[in-house]
């Protein structure tokens, strides 16, 4: 993303100016044969005015008297009094917040103020309209991407000679077969191009790489390439899932059994997001990490802000924090490495950074990482996204939901000029 400002805690960044580098046509994809329809990404995607703190729309209900108080009412229900008590979980959690909102308050501020010196924010007015706080929904009805990665298990496996590369050629239509997920997509152009699939257009950034399966389909992508950094956003078990069925999850244990280790070339930076649930934070750091191999680095904080400098939730809240966690480690795999440190002057890996940005609309859409990481790593390295919503220049992206945020609906039709 574009970096708006830094200081030794960390980045003001600007996702959106980003997103709109990479879907931008230069000259040369438009020529007279093959004239092009351009597009850019919404900008109300990231118009987020306000903190997401609920409206009082409606009186408050007055207090119901139980039969003890008011005899009169004797169809009432008594109504169980909630215990005060917090569980184990949720004093981990406050016990975490007191060691690092200090850190948080005091990195934010300095780049929260230089953001609105130079204009990236801006006091709310009183007549601004944020249209719509919620995830915006898609106009069609694009393919169930997760369903069809499920039903294509029933697919015979290839051998790994038989994996195959398909290189994404102007105009192509990918078939309704299920032979789409058992290979790795390349756009190897410089611009970005519109496939459709299953009846839906997809818009795929220019030099990226996808492959959409889900877990039990990942061969093409154990022969492909090995990589030097690693970002993945696992589908972590929480309560929330499962009551709104809004994706599937993977328990701790499937999560270990990612071929992370095959995946990672010597050096690899592995990146995981992690809920701000105190157990799967010391999950990755003593089980999931230690079981692949991969020393922990530092441990950073993407702060959630809106447009006019705030907290998207209270810091002091109870039920959900303006902050998420990344995990940063360092494979150690096969190989001497310490030869090629001493050839390689980058800096080392902060053990404690801040991402300070306007998060996207969309639910579960991390922030992409190329540009705040490219100071700690070697320019040209392969990257890997798992459990990938989205697609980025540069990168191969993985999941079973892969090209979910690159349906059309989430793009706007820009005019050019001849």
């Amino acid at each position: 993303m574009s970096v708006v400002c830094e200081t030794s805690a960390g980045w003001l960044v600007d996702e959106l100016s980003l997103l709109r580098k990479w879907y931008q046509h230069s000259t040369s994809c438009q020529d007279a044969a093959h004239k092009k329809q351009l597009y850019d990404i919404k900008e109300d995607l990231f118009l987020i005015l306000r903190p997401h703190i609920p409206v009082q729309s409606t009186p408050a209900p007055l207090p119901i008297l139980c039969p003890e108080t008011n005899p009169g009412t004797i169809n009432q229900r008594k109504k169980r009094k909630r215990s005060c008590a917090f569980n184990q979980g949720e004093l981990d959690a406050m016990e975490y917040h007191k060691k690092i909102i200090d850190f948080i308050m005091e990195g934010t501020q300095p780049l929260l103020q230089e953001g609105f010196k130079r204009l990236f924010l801006r006091p709310v007015l009183v007549n601004d309209d944020d249209h719509s706080q919620t995830e915006p929904r898609l106009c069609n009805n694009p393919c169930q991407l997760a369903e069809l990665c499920n039903m294509a298990k029933c697919m015979p496996l290839l051998n790994p000679g038989e994996h195959a590369v398909q290189v994404l050629e102007r105009g192509i239509y990918l078939p309704q077969e299920t032979n789409v997920l058992s290979c790795i997509t390349e756009n190897k152009s410089e611009c970005p191009e519109v496939i459709q699939f299953m009846g839906e257009k997809y818009i795929i950034p220019p030099k990226s790489t996808f492959l959409m399966s889900d877990v039990s389909c990942m061969e093409p992508l154990l022969h492909y390439k090995r990589y030097n950094i690693i970002v993945m956003d696992p589908p972590w078990e929480n309560k929330s899932v499962k009551r709104s069925k809004r994706y599937s999850s993977l328990s701790p244990n499937e999560i270990q059994q990612l071929p992370v280790p095959v995946l990672a070339a010597p050096d690899c930076l592995v990146i995981t997001w992690v809920t701000n649930k105190q157990k799967h934070l010391r999950f990755v750091k003593e089980d999931l990490y230690p079981h692949w191999s991969v020393k922990t680095l530092g441990e950073w904080h993407w702060v959630k802000i809106t447009r006019s400098g705030e907290f998207v939730f209270p810091l002091d809240s109870t039920h959900k924090k303006p902050y998420e966690v990344l995990i940063i480690g360092r494979f150690k795999g096969a190989g001497n490495s310490t030869a090629r440190k001493s050839e390689i002057c980058l800096p080392p890996i902060p053990e404690r950074k801040l991402i300070v940005s306007v998060p996207c609309k969309l639910h579960s859409h991390k922030p992409p990482l190329s540009e705040i990481l490219k100071e700690y790593v070697k320019p040209d390295l392969e990257c890997l996204e798992l459990f990938a919503r989205n697609l980025q220049p540069g990168w191969t992206s993985w999941g079973n939901e892969v090209l979910k945020f690159q349906h059309i609906d989430y793009f706007t039709p820009v005019d050019v000029e001849d």
